[in-house]
């Protein structure tokens, strides 16, 4: 498994890539293919302030529908599907 070193992974399957103060967040490929196809990502937190470890949306799969959970405090500005489920090999 290739882990990239400027990626941070929480305990829950999301990254973070950090440019300065903004980031990108994901989901590992390991979330992905235990998930299935993803059919739908409802980002709901647009604009808000969402502390580390809080659900800040949802993925849904044919299988399943699993909470996201924000790998660090910050807020919510611009949701960019489908990149922020981006496979990482």
């Amino acid at each position: 498994m290739n882990f990239p070193a400027d990626l941070k992974y929480s305990k829950e399957h999301e990254w973070v890539r950090m440019e300065g103060n903004t980031g990108t967040i994901g989901i590992t490929d390991f979330a992905q293919k235990e998930l299935g196809d993803i059919v739908y990502v409802d980002i709901n937190t647009t604009g808000e302030e969402v502390a580390k470890d809080k659900v800040f949306g949802t993925v849904e799969a044919v299988k399943t529908v699993s909470d996201l959970f924000m790998p660090v405090s910050g807020k919510i500005t611009e949701p960019i599907l489908p990149s922020t489920i981006i496979p990482r090999a």
